[in-house]
C-alpha cells in the first residue's frame, strides 16, 4: 500500500471516529433533556389544572413562528452541507449564514416573548407569580429552564456554524473535508427537535 493510500485510510477513520463521537454527545444530550421531559411529566400529571391555566398565557403565536423558523433553519443546514458535497463552497456559505440569521430570529423572538412574560410579573422569584399555586409556580419554572436551556443551545449552535463558516471561507472544509460541518448539522438538527417536543409541551397541550 503506498503512502498516499495509506493517508487516506487513515483520514477515513478519522472520520469515521469524529462521527462516533459527536453521535455519542448527542446521545448526552438526549439523556439531559429527556430528564427534563420526565420531570415535566410528573409535574403536570399531578398539577394538571393549574399547568392548563399557565399555559394559556404563552404566546402561541410567537411559538408557532418560531418553530417554523427553526424546522426552515434545518433545510438550509441541510443544503450547506448537500452545496459542500458538490463542491458549491459559495452556495454553502450562504446557506450557513441563512441558518445563523434563522437561530438569530428565533433568539430575537425568544426576547421578545420573555420581556412580555417579565412585564406581566410571571418570572421565578417574582412577587405575582409567588403568589399563583404552586402547579403555575412549578410550571414557569420549567418553563423558563427548559426553554432557557434550549436556547442556550440555539447559542452555541450559531456559534459552531459561525466557526464552521469562517472554515469553509479558509478552504478548511471542503467536499473532500466536510465532517465538521456534518457534525455542526447534526447539533443544530438535535437543537430542532427538542424545539419541536418543547413548543406543544408549553405551548399547545392545555
Amino acid at each position: 500500500m503506498s503512502t498516499q493510500e495509506q493517508a487516506v485510510v487513515h483520514e477515513h477513520r478519522d472520520d469515521i471516529r469524529s462521527r462516533m463521537g459527536m453521535w455519542l454527545f448527542l446521545f448526552s444530550e438526549l439523556l439531559l433533556f429527556g430528564g427534563l421531559f420526565f420531570m415535566y411529566s410528573v409535574y403536570r400529571y399531578t398539577h394538571q389544572q393549574d399547568f392548563s391555566i399557565a399555559s394559556k398565557e404563552m404566546n402561541t403565536f410567537l411559538g408557532t413562528l418560531n418553530t417554523v423558523i427553526l424546522l426552515t433553519s434545518s433545510l438550509t443546514m441541510v443544503l450547506a452541507i448537500v452545496a459542500m458535497q458538490k463542491g458549491k463552497r459559495i452556495l454553502s456559505i450562504f446557506y450557513q449564514l441563512v441558518t445563523i440569521a434563522f437561530g438569530l430570529t428565533f433568539m430575537v423572538n425568544k426576547v421578545i416573548e420573555w420581556t412580555h412574560e417579565f412585564k406581566e410579573g410571571n418570572f421565578p422569584g417574582s412577587e405575582v407569580l409567588s403568589s399563583r399555586p404552586p402547579g403555575q409556580i412549578l410550571y414557569f419554572g420549567l418553563y423558563y429552564s427548559m426553554v432557557g436551556l434550549h436556547g442556550l443551545h440555539v447559542l452555541v449552535g450559531m456559534t459552531v456554524i459561525g466557526f464552521m463558516t469562517v472554515y469553509t471561507i479558509r478552504n478548511k472544509i471542503t467536499p473532500e473535508n466536510y465532517v465538521k460541518l456534518e457534525a455542526a448539522g447534526l447539533y443544530w438538527h438535535l437543537v430542532d427537535i427538542i424545539w419541536i417536543f418543547l413548543f406543544p409541551l408549553f405551548y399547545l397541550i392545555t
